[in-house]
C-alpha cells in the first residue's frame, strides 16, 4: 500500500479548530476594518454650497451657526447656516462700495467668530500690483456685529506692506491679528474690533518665512497661539508662539515640526492651528507632505508626535485641522483643485480610507458640529 500524505487523525483534529479560529479572526478583523471605514464615512460630509466656488474659511459659533467666508469675482463674500450646512443664507458682500477702486481686487484671508456671534474678516488686495502707495499694501479688516445687516467699512489696520494675515476672536472683546512684514507681528483689539493696538513685533530674533503665512487661535486659558514657519539658516521648521494679549509677559515659543526641511527659498506654504478643549491641533506641510500634531495648552507636542498623513500640498494651498470632543481629528488639505482628508482616532491612528472631492481655488474650509460630525465645503 502506498503511504498516505494525509497527517494522522489526531493531528487533523487539531488542525481543524486552528483553521476555524484563524478564519474567525480574519473575519473579525475584516469586520472591524469595515466598521471603522463606515464610521469614518459617516463622520465626514463634503457639502457643496450653491454659488460657492472658492471657500476660504468656515467656523461654528456658540449657537452652532456655521459661518462661511468665500471668494467671488467681486471680492470676499459671507454666508451662514443654522441647519448644519444643509442651507445657507443669501451671500453678503464683505467689501463696501467706498473701498472699491478701478482694478483693485480684495481676497479673503481668514475669518474668526467671537463668542457673541460677531464675525471678523481679514483680507488682502492687489494694491502692490497696481503700484499704489506702499501703505495700501496692508492688512484689511471688516466685521459684522450680530445685530448688523452689513459689514463695517473696510479698514487698513496696519498700513504697511504685509501678508500672511490671520485672526482669532475670544471672550471680553479680544481679537488677535497676526501677520508678516519681514518679521512676525501682531495687533490686538480689546473692544471687539472697534480699535486695534499699535503693531507689535513678537520677538526680533525670530525670522519667519516671508511668503508663508500665520495662523492664530485663542486657547481655553485666554492665551493667543500663533503658528508660523522659520527661515533661520534655511531650516524651515514650524513653531507655535504663545502669549497673553492682555498681559505684558514675553511670549514663549515651541517647535512643532520635527522632520527637517532645509531649503534655500521660502516654500510659500500655508498651515493651520485650531483650539481644542485641552490645547490645540495643528497641520502643516514639510517637503510637500502634510503632517499634523496635537499640542497641550502650553504648545508641547503630545504623543505620538507629528503624524504623517497621506496628503500633499503645493504652494499656498490651504490646510485644515479640526478635533471633536471625543478626540477624533480631521485633517484636510488642498492640492491641484482637489480637497483631500483623513480621519484619525484619539491615538493618532487613521480611521477609514482617505477621502477626496474636486474643489476649485486654494482654500480648505470645514467645521466640526456638536454631534461630532465634520462638514467640509469643497
Amino acid at each position: 500500500m502506498m503511504p498516505s500524505n494525509c497527517p494522522p487523525t489526531h493531528v487533523r483534529l487539531r488542525i481543524v479548530p486552528l483553521l476555524f479560529h484563524l478564519v474567525s479572526a480574519s473575519l473579525l478583523l475584516a469586520a472591524t476594518i469595515a466598521a471603522h471605514a463606515d464610521e469614518a464615512a459617516s463622520r465626514v460630509t463634503a457639502m457643496r454650497v450653491p454659488g460657492v466656488t472658492n471657500a476660504v474659511k468656515a467656523q461654528c459659533s456658540a449657537d452652532d451657526t456655521i459661518h462661511l467666508l468665500f471668494d467671488a469675482e467681486d471680492g470676499p463674500r459671507y454666508a451662514r447656516s443654522g441647519d448644519g450646512g444643509i442651507t445657507f443664507s443669501p451671500p453678503m458682500t464683505v467689501v463696501d462700495a467706498a473701498a472699491r477702486k478701478p482694478g483693485l481686487k480684495f481676497s479673503g484671508e481668514d475669518l474668526a467668530v467671537g463668542p457673541d456671534g460677531s464675525v471678523h474678516v481679514a483680507m488682502s488686495n492687489n494694491a502692490w500690483k497696481l503700484k499704489l502707495p506702499e501703505e495700501e499694501w496692508g492688512f484689511y479688516y471688516a466685521r459684522l456685529t450680530p445685530s448688523a445687516k452689513n459689514f463695517t467699512p473696510v479698514r487698513n489696520i496696519n498700513r504697511k506692506p504685509s501678508e500672511g494675515f490671520s485672526l482669532a476672536a475670544g471672550k471680553d472683546g479680544v481679537v488677535t491679528a497676526g501677520f508678516l512684514s519681514g518679521k512676525l507681528f501682531t495687533m490686538v483689539s480689546r473692544d471687539g474690533g472697534e480699535t486695534f493696538s499699535a503693531v507689535a513685533e513678537l520677538n526680533p530674533a525670530w525670522n519667519p518665512c516671508d511668503c508663508c503665512t500665520t495662523s492664530v487661535a485663542l486657547g481655553q486659558d485666554g492665551r493667543s497661539a500663533l503658528l508660523y514657519r522659520e527661515e533661520t539658516d534655511n531650516e524651515r521648521d514650524v513653531y507655535v508662539v504663545l502669549w497673553n494679549p492682555t498681559h505684558s509677559a514675553a511670549p514663549s515659543r515651541s517647535r512643532v515640526s520635527h522632520t527637517p526641511w532645509k531649503i534655500a527659498g521660502c516654500p510659500m506654504t500655508y498651515f493651520a492651528i485650531t483650539p481644542t478643549p485641552t490645547g490645540y491641533v495643528t497641520a502643516w506641510p514639510t517637503k510637500g507632505q502634510v503632517y499634523f500634531a496635537r499640542l497641550d495648552k502650553d504648545g508641547a507636542v503630545l504623543s505620538p508626535g507629528e503624524i504623517l498623513t497621506p496628503g500633499t500640498s503645493g504652494m499656498r494651498m490651504g490646510l485644515l485641522a479640526l478635533a471633536a470632543t471625543d478626540g477624533i481629528t480631521l485633517v484636510a488639505w488642498k492640492n491641484r483643485n482637489v480637497l483631500g482628508w483623513q480621519l484619525y482616532d484619539a491615538k493618532g491612528q487613521p480611521q477609514g480610507p482617505p477621502g477626496a472631492a474636486s474643489s476649485p481655488g486654494n482654500g480648505a474650509a470645514g467645521v466640526v458640529l456638536p454631534t461630532g460630525r465634520f462638514v467640509l465645503f469643497p
